[in-house]
């Protein structure tokens, strides 16, 4: 199995923790967006949205495998990659997940 950056997995935690420490105030600015009816107030309120921190957008951070940290072919369920989830499945490390057959 080939291990990502150091770096980079350190990037996606930063974003992470970015996220969690501006996510209410992000919920109330698009809440308060959704309840102005004024043009003008909505304007002024989404460009505080926009002068949040780029990364602390949700959607910026990857989900990741957590043993190798691979960012594509991600099962949200397990948090692993296909690859490892493959191998541990073999294995019998994961309890309840067995190989289909048809």
């Amino acid at each position: 199995l080939k291990w990502q950056k150091k770096s980079v997995i350190a990037r996606n935690i930063k974003r992470k923790q970015l996220s969690q420490k501006y996510s209410s105030l992000r919920v109330w600015l698009k809440s308060q967006i959704k309840r102005t009816p004024n043009l003008g107030t909505r304007l002024r309120i989404h460009a505080l949205v926009q002068s949040l921190p780029k990364n602390s957008s949700p959607v910026r951070t990857e989900s990741r495998c957590q043993l190798t940290g691979r960012p594509k072919a991600v099962y949200r369920d397990f948090g692993l990659s296909r690859h490892v989830f493959r191998e541990m499945v073999h294995e019998g490390l994961l309890p309840g997940v067995v190989k289909s057959s048809w």
